[in-house]
């Protein structure tokens, strides 16, 4: 059927051989095919593309190519939106665990059950419209996903940061709002209410609560609170412009 030049620009290029990147891939074209289908077989999922246009012209993912066509991808543009325009509920897949938490503790609604399949994540995204942070492209390519996003670094904690940068959610950081556990929104608890269920010591030196409004459970500022704390001031920090 004849070739057609592609090009991948910005963070696209995370997903390329070295060889392909910032450069015009020449790919040969045997049948009629979608560009969607061109996109992802050279490695890129679909929910990371912003745009795609073809001479110029801005194209769905449905067209068509034609031979000759000269196509660039692009990235969604998040950096520049305004912090309201994004809806930053998130699902997560059974190998960010870590991340689930930590998300959870800076006050976004994230969902995570380790038990969970990619039909599952796939089917849970497409319904409730979140957002499918994975690391694995496969899972991103599901037609049933809109939004997603694959987490390119490892370490858990700078997880967090890169999430926040690439959905320009800096400004929407509330720490200790939500149950790390079970995703529930937390609410302040009068002590004399909780107090069959708090131990001797606790009961002896804290006097402030919270209660997950969804599984029960009981938050105070101890240990775990004043471990978490020098994380916390380095996201604030992350988000108020200072080096993390």
């Amino acid at each position: 059927m004849g070739s057609v030049y592609i090009r991948f620009h910005g963070c696209l290029n995370d997903f390329l051989p070295a060889a392909q990147r910032e450069r015009s891939i020449l790919y040969t074209v045997r049948e009629k095919t979608a560009i969607k289908h061109i996109i992802e077989t050279l490695g890129v999922p679909h929910p990371e593309v912003g745009r795609v246009e073809v001479d110029g012209q801005p194209v769905p993912f449905t067209y068509h190519v034609q031979n000759g066509d000269d196509i660039h991808v692009y990235p969604f543009d998040l950096e520049h939106l305004e912090a309201s325009a994004i809806d930053p509920r998130f699902v997560l897949d059974n190998h960010l665990g870590k991340l689930t938490h930590y998300l959870r503790l800076l006050g976004f609604d994230a969902l995570y059950d380790p038990f969970w399949q990619d039909r599952d994540l796939a089917l849970i995204a497409n319904r409730e419209d979140r957002i499918l942070l994975t690391r694995d492209r496969g899972l991103l390519k599901r037609n049933l996903v809109r939004r997603g996003y694959c987490i390119r670094t490892h370490q858990p904690r700078e997880q967090v940061l890169e999430v926040i940068n690439r959905f320009n959610l800096k400004t929407l950081v509330k720490p200790f709002q939500r149950c790390p556990r079970c995703n529930g929104l937390l609410e302040s608890v009068n002590k004399t209410e909780i107090l069959d269920r708090l131990e001797p010591l606790t009961r002896l030196y804290y006097d402030e609560f919270d209660r997950c409004t969804q599984c029960g459970q009981i938050y105070w500022k101890g240990s775990h609170y004043e471990r978490m704390l020098p994380f916390i001031e380095k996201i604030l920090n992350f988000c108020n412009g200072k080096a993390p």
